[in-house]
């Protein structure tokens, strides 16, 4: 099933001619409304004039985070705040987040991607579909939200946790469509089992997961424990949300990437040159059709490739490969953006703690863990228990507050966690993706 034939199917080569109209026409816009951008396009010696074909876009700067931080919160905006209707946010790398804004037109454009890609997983109008993504300033609650009404499906905005209480809606309500990270649909699957309950009896025929990297064992547990169809989805709050990429549950290989208001290019991650279609590199993504905050050539830092072979779904948008990595040091901890350089700025504020740590993240169970191991002074650590449970207690609510996710804190001596002489290992992520 298609959503949006006219555009879903549109012959490659009438498809690039919009992407090209569209493409000159955001580049006019920015170039016109933002100064931030016109000061990086006059710097690179490019004018909107020069964009003449869908390769031209080479000769345009790139955007990154950095961009955004310098920005904040409004300054890439291209219209003014009343006519912003939403705005969401994620975290940035010390603690000030990333902002995107939306008029009216981007929110309609939006849920009607979602719609797009829940059509894709195999949803209609006549499904009930369970949203346990988060609402909030997190794009994916709300996101997927209006993509289900817009279906015209019956939508439960449960939200994150409270699990017995979700897998009793579930069943009660008798949910078809499960939508939720990939580690909470295998968390909910072993909670249904110790609640007594088949999850096989379950209404459940497909699940949309996104939102963190999962590999396709972790597809195939989930497809074996909850019987259903497992639909990889991808988006980023700075393109839009959820909605940039989805499988179709004819084949589930590769995203189609809703090409007609995303135009993606991969580049090498070290030089930044284009890559040939088909080579794996840095994922790079500009905007089409966003109003409020329109993106040129952003760097998603995600490892992929583009599937240019014809698939049985019929759509014509390019795919592209599950992503197998990124180029930073960015984790996703159920869900939510994780920057090692974050965990410093809250252990730099606290006396008392040395300046050497390690983040160790792992999978127990079916979900994420993360444990922050930090020196302490001498002084500190020969001191009594209840002042190092203190210490361990104010670590672990001060990283709360700023990421919003919960992790272990364990306290080591002096001089005990092993020293680097290049780039210090802040990192040691034992989880099997």
């Amino acid at each position: 099933m298609i959503y949006n034939d006219e555009y879903e199917t549109l012959p490659r080569e009438a498809l690039e001619a919009l992407q090209l109209k569209r493409l000159q026409s955001q580049i006019e816009r920015i170039y016109a409304r933002v100064p931030y951008y016109r000061a990086k396009m006059d710097e690179a010696g490019v004018a909107p004039g020069d964009i003449k074909t869908l390769a031209d876009i080479s000769k345009l700067p790139f955007t990154t985070k950095e961009d955004l931080r310098k920005n904040y919160p409004f300054g890439l905006f291209t219209v003014p705040l009343e006519r912003v209707v939403r705005i969401h946010a994620s975290s940035g790398t010390t603690g000030q987040p990333t902002v995107v804004g939306y008029t009216k037109r981007d929110i309609a454009i939006w849920a009607e991607l979602m719609a797009r890609c829940l059509t894709a997983a195999g949803a209609t109008q006549k499904d009930i579909i369970h949203n346990a993504y988060g609402y909030g300033l997190f794009t994916g609650g709300l996101g997927a939200h209006y993509g289900a009404e817009n279906l015209g499906a019956t939508v439960i905005p449960v939200s994150g946790g409270n699990t017995k209480r979700q897998i009793m809606l579930m069943r009660d309500f008798r949910s078809t469509v499960l939508l939720c990270t990939p580690s909470y649909a295998l968390n909910l699957a072993e909670a249904m089992v110790d609640m007594g309950i088949d999850p096989k009896e379950m209404a459940l025929k497909v699940g949309v997961f996104g939102a963190e990297p999962w590999s396709e064992n972790m597809r195939e547990e989930i497809e074996k424990q909850l019987g259903i169809k497992a639909i990889d989805i991808y988006g980023l709050s700075e393109i839009i949300g959820p909605g940039v990429a989805v499988e179709c549950v004819e084949e589930q290989k590769g995203l189609h990437i809703m090409e007609d208001h995303f135009l993606p290019e991969i580049v090498h991650p070290e030089t930044f040159e284009p890559l040939p279609l088909g080579e794996k590199g840095e994922l790079v993504f500009t905007t089409l059709t966003k109003e409020a905050f329109p993106l040129i050539r952003y760097r998603t830092k995600d490892f992929s490739r583009l599937i240019t072979a014809p698939c049985s779904c019929a759509r014509t948008f390019y795919r592209m490969e599950k992503i197998t990595g990124r180029s930073d040091d960015m984790l996703i901890i159920r869900g939510v953006n994780v920057f090692p350089s974050q965990i410093e700025h809250v252990l730099i504020s606290i006396e008392g703690v040395e300046p050497h740590y390690q983040i160790i993240v792992q999978r127990e169970g079916n979900l994420d863990t993360m444990e922050v191991q930090v020196e302490v002074s001498d002084s500190i650590f020969s001191d009594e228990v209840k002042t190092l449970e203190g210490l361990t207690k104010k670590i672990q609510n001060e990283i709360k507050d700023l990421l919003g996710v919960s992790c272990k804190v364990k306290l080591v001596e002096p001089k005990s966690i092993q020293r680097s002489e290049g780039k210090a290992k802040r990192v040691i992520d034992k989880r099997k993706i």
